[in-house]
């Protein structure tokens, strides 16, 4: 669903990424790891072309590497990032409606002349949104409340609920558990099996080890801008090298 092929990105004199490629199926996990500066979310930047880079993306069999990054998401290819990203003026039922209706926008021959049609199809966007974030563990009692009213745990539900909305094909996840624990780490495990259910291609950086190891379908390994090793779980937390990118030692 989503490839990504010798992907390079340069800052000046220096080499972010080098020559990186992986791929994640309809259905599959894809977890991403690695140490604290080895280009982690700069993949994510380039994979979704919100920074120059060389290198090939293809989304769905189609070549995507000149699309303007505000292209992707209506393309089906959507992010969330480490800081959560509202419409702080609307509520949550309404940032989530919107994501709705990007996805399905109406002619504007029918928001203007046939206003009964339009009000139907509102009605029938808000019940999808309710029915969404329930599915997507944003209580009821959250949503005529503002985003940042919420808890931090239920932000990050609200985060990746709108980037999952109808319509996506692959959701890019930039540390969903970071700051979460308990009941929220639980939520988000069954989220992120969900969205394997339905079909998504997930792409998830975390460094939650636990909950990498327990949900991703493949997991590939950065250190300082190369891939170091890829496989499945049990395959990357016995490669020695992956002991030596995080410990310093070989195993």
């Amino acid at each position: 669903m989503l490839a990504v092929r010798d992907l390079s990105v340069r800052f000046g004199g220096f080499q972010a990424l080098k020559a990186m490629s992986w791929s994640v199926a309809a259905g599959r996990i894809l977890g991403i790891i690695g140490p604290n500066g080895a280009g982690k979310s700069t993949c994510f930047m380039a994979a979704t072309n919100m920074v120059s880079h060389g290198g090939r993306i293809r989304l769905a069999g189609t070549d995507v590497t000149d699309k303007p990054a505000h292209a992707l998401p209506r393309a089906g290819l959507r992010r969330t990032f480490q800081q959560n990203a509202f419409f702080g003026g609307m509520s949550v039922l309404e940032n989530m409606a919107a994501a709705l209706m990007e996805s399905r926008p109406s002619p504007l021959a029918q928001s203007v002349f046939l206003p009964w049609i339009e009000a139907r199809r509102c009605r029938a966007i808000e019940a999808q949104a309710r029915a969404h974030l329930m599915a997507y563990h944003v209580p009821e009692s959250a949503y005529e409340r503002l985003p940042g009213e919420l808890s931090y745990g239920t932000q990050r539900m609200l985060s990746i609920a709108l980037a999952a909305a109808p319509g996506a094909r692959v959701v890019l996840l930039d540390e969903p558990a970071a700051g979460l624990g308990g009941p929220d780490m639980i939520a988000l495990r069954s989220v992120l099996e969900r969205m394997r259910d339905d079909g998504l291609a997930v792409v998830l950086i975390e460094h939650h080890m636990d909950l990498v190891m327990a949900i991703a379908d493949e997991v590939v390994v950065l250190e300082l801008g190369q891939l170091i090793a890829a496989g499945r779980p049990a395959e990357i937390q016995a490669d020695p090298r992956v002991l030596e990118a995080y410990l310093g030692r070989a195993a």
